[in-house]
């Protein structure tokens, strides 16, 4: 399901709808700074969208800095105790870890919904689990 997203070079930009001020409003998404756009048109939004990113992109060159967020590659996902337990069942029937089997089941997701996805860095991720899942054998 598409939410209200645009794009524009390698930005993406959440936006809705404000009833209070009659007008569209965004903010740049994947950058570790707040920026906003808006406009009373899709026309206008959508110019003041691509000139926030110039913007951006002008000023975090002006200041040495990447333009968008740096992703590490870990993050925590709060899930239901029955789903927690059925995946890690899962996981255990194929052999290998709950990192391994949700790596997988986002790769299977973003493939699906990205046709030019490409998992250049899973062998990477794959060869550098230490097999710690922090879920083996205990209540986790």
């Amino acid at each position: 399901m598409a939410h209200d997203v645009m794009k524009y070079k390698d930005f993406l930009g959440s936006v809705h709808y404000s009833a209070a001020d009659e007008r569209f409003v965004g903010r740049i998404a994947e950058i570790d700074d707040l920026v906003t756009f808006e406009g009373s048109s899709v026309a206008e939004l959508q110019r003041a969208f691509e000139e926030a990113v110039e913007d951006y992109i002008e000023l975090c060159a002006a200041a040495g800095k990447p333009a968008g967020r740096s992703f590490k590659g870990t993050f925590n996902v709060r899930i239901t105790p029955e789903l927690h337990r059925n995946v890690f069942r899962c996981a255990v029937e194929d052999g290998i870890s709950l990192n391994q089997f949700v790596l997988q089941a986002l790769e299977h997701e973003v493939a699906r919904r990205t046709p030019s996805y490409r998992s250049e860095e899973r062998f990477v991720a794959e060869t550098s689990d230490d097999g710690d899942d922090g879920d083996r054998g205990g209540s986790g």
